[in-house]
């Protein structure tokens, strides 16, 4: 019986397994078919629209004058009327101390007191505050050359690290302070038929909860909060 030849395994692999050269060849090729249709699409053509790369008009949209006391100051603005009171101080007054964080009423960066309360600008149009008194960041303090006791305390305490929240956290400190004197209750309050004798940490926390720090500042925050509280009385 003539010799039976076994193949190896090392022979099985390379009959089974293309190539090095081969594998490359059909990459490439791969690569060219699904290229094609993207060079193509990528090619200027009589099928592209030819404003798309035009400058958007600028808004022929009517606007109105809102009259505000921002600060202390008189101001007129001339806005559309889906001008965000957030959008008017920042982009109108030139007011930039004001943040704008989220956009959606969630972070509390745009905290302004309006009427003596505090509230998010991202959320309330300006011409729904005409003639009303608006205080930002910037009218906090008694004079241009001072502080005052929140903005000093904030920085006692080291209440803020990027700063980008502050502003907002101080507008709305110093709302929560008034509103804690004028006997306003909130869920953490034990009775709320009677203001509490003074403000805990959890007071300060529920009522500071609408003001986000993503830098993780809040224990210097209702020290500094609480600093100025128990002075104030």
């Amino acid at each position: 019986m003539p010799p039976t030849h076994t193949p190896s395994p090392d022979h099985d692999d390379a009959a089974q397994k293309p190539s090095r050269r081969r594998f490359l060849q059909s990459a490439a090729a791969a690569a060219a078919v699904t290229a094609a249709p993207l060079a193509h699409a990528q090619q200027p053509g009589a099928s592209a629209p030819a404003s798309s790369s035009a400058p958007m008009p600028p808004s022929s949209a009517p606007t109105m004058p809102v009259h505000l006391t921002i600060n202390g100051h008189p101001y007129e603005l001339h806005v559309e009327a889906r001008t965000t009171l957030l959008d008017a101080l920042r982009e109108y007054a030139g007011l930039t101390g004001t943040k704008k964080g989220c956009d959606r009423g969630q972070c509390g960066a745009c905290t302004v007191i309006v009427a003596g309360r505090r509230i998010n600008s991202c959320l309330t149009l300006a011409v729904m505050h005409a003639g009303e008194t608006v205080t930002t960041v910037e009218g906090l303090a008694p004079a241009a050359d001072a502080l005052s006791p929140l903005q000093q305390a904030f920085i006692e305490q080291d209440a803020f690290q990027c700063g980008y929240c502050t502003p907002g956290q101080l507008c709305s400190a110093t709302a929560l302070i008034d509103e804690y004197r004028n006997g306003d209750a909130s869920a953490a309050t034990a009775d709320v038929r009677y203001r509490p004798p003074q403000l805990s940490d959890d007071e300060i926390r529920e009522r500071m909860s609408g003001n986000i720090c993503r830098c993780g500042a809040y224990p210097n925050i209702v020290a500094a909060v609480k600093v100025v509280a128990l002075t104030r009385g």
